[in-house]
């Protein structure tokens, strides 16, 4: 058996492998693109439920493809943080694999039929860079994700990609105020992101995984997280002489004091582990807000 203990992982090992505290950065994206369509008068909840479905499985496929890629990689082997299901042991490298794979093609399956309702066929190609950019994150013989360029695609994809996508599925091409959400949610998701590679920035380091917070070292990884918490309420607070409703983002002010001042001042390691939780709430809180403004910009 080696060092897995039997190579089949308690249910509740694989929900927690498929880190929840991540899903936020599924559902913000949508909400905003949906609210933009809502704002139009052509929002289409069917399509919307599909895009939805598209991201989540994405994010689920994306943790687990994590899993197993840095699991392999014996860079999981020292973590604190969510369970890591092939670096402790309870799951074999090949299940992790699969299960990867699995809600991967979920993602491709809801991902083709949103397309083929659509017929925006060039968005297939936007789908494929989504799912080379899941697998090769930490898969593949040179992952970007260990090249500090995790930020980058996360911004890309969760931001701009999967707003703009799910509006123009719905209503066709977004308008300015729409790109300005995009940037917010991008940057907030890519937030989440730096608070992780801010825990494990030492452990990182040592398994040669050249991660953002590695490259930038401790200090100006949590000035560039603060940075990344706070330009979307700049975003807020500049789109509202445009649009008074976009103001409904800064709804999510005060959660962000909490998670800014704790890496602000110094938290490091397991404690970092909340603040993961708060960087998330305020990405869901900021994009629901933004996305109630985008859906009554229609009364405007």
């Amino acid at each position: 058996m080696g060092r897995y203990r039997d190579q089949v992982a308690t249910v509740g090992e694989w929900i927690s492998g498929a880190r929840p505290r991540t899903l936020p950065n599924a559902i913000s994206p949508v909400a905003v693109g949906t609210g933009a369509a809502v704002g139009t008068g052509s929002v289409r909840p069917g399509l919307a439920a599909l895009a939805l479905l598209v991201a989540v499985a994405l994010v689920i496929g994306v943790n687990y493809a994590n899993d197993y890629s840095d699991g392999t990689r014996g860079t999981d082997d020292d973590r604190v943080g969510p369970m890591r299901l092939v670096g402790s042991g309870a799951a074999a490298p090949e299940a992790v694999r699969t299960m990867a794979l699995a809600w991967l093609a979920l993602a491709l399956l809801a991902g083709v039929t949103l397309v083929s309702l659509t017929r925006q066929w060039w968005l297939l190609a936007v789908g494929a860079a989504c799912l080379l950019g899941a697998w090769f994150y930490t898969g593949g013989k040179r992952p970007y994700g260990y090249l500090g360029l995790g930020e980058v695609a996360v911004f890309v994809f969760f931001g701009p990609v999967a707003v703009l996508g799910t509006a123009y599925t719905q209503s066709g091409p977004p308008s300015a105020l729409p790109l300005v959400a995009a940037i917010g949610v991008g940057l907030l998701s890519a937030a989440v992101l730096v608070a992780n590679n801010l825990r494990d920035i030492e452990t990182d380091a040592v398994a040669g995984k050249r991660t953002l917070a590695v490259l930038l070292g401790d200090t100006a990884t949590r000035r560039l997280y603060a940075a990344m918490i706070a330009a979307p309420m700049v975003l807020s607070s500049v789109a509202g002489p445009r649009d008074p409703w976009m103001l409904l983002g800064l709804f999510a002010v005060p959660l962000a004091i909490s998670p800014v001042r704790s890496v602000l001042g110094g938290v490091c390691g397991r404690r970092l582990i909340g603040v993961l939780g708060e960087t998330g709430l305020v990405l869901l809180v900021w994009s629901i807000g933004t996305a109630v403004g985008l859906a009554l910009s229609i009364l405007a």
